[in-house]
């Protein structure tokens, strides 16, 4: 039988509340040694996608950081209620220059 994979989610409450609903694990944590180590966890758990709001990443950039080339998870920021830090489209800029070899987002 095919190893079953699974997608969480990590935020805050008022930001990822929803995606229960969709059948995602939701970890409502904010702080940043909490959040480090429950990656390192899903990581361990067959967790293939881990979204995080992006106001959590900043505080854990060093652990987001040691999976980025690894083939998983994938760590995929969003943006929270409070707002956008811009850092998700940042990434997901460099990742497409990295695989393409110029930013052709624009």
């Amino acid at each position: 039988m095919p190893e079953l994979y699974k997608t969480a989610v990590i935020g805050d409450t008022a930001s990822i509340s929803g995606f229960s609903a969709l059948g995602l694990s939701v970890f409502h944590e904010t702080e940043p040694k909490t959040v480090s180590g429950l990656i390192d966890r899903l990581a361990l758990n067959n967790f293939a996608v881990i979204y995080i709001t992006e106001p959590v990443a900043v505080g854990v950039g060093s652990t987001i950081a040691k999976y980025r080339d690894k083939k998983l998870p994938s760590i995929v920021l969003i943006p929270a209620v409070g707002g956008n830090t811009g850092e998700g489209m940042r990434k997901l800029h460099e990742a497409v220059e990295k695989a393409v070899g110029s930013d052709i987002l624009g």
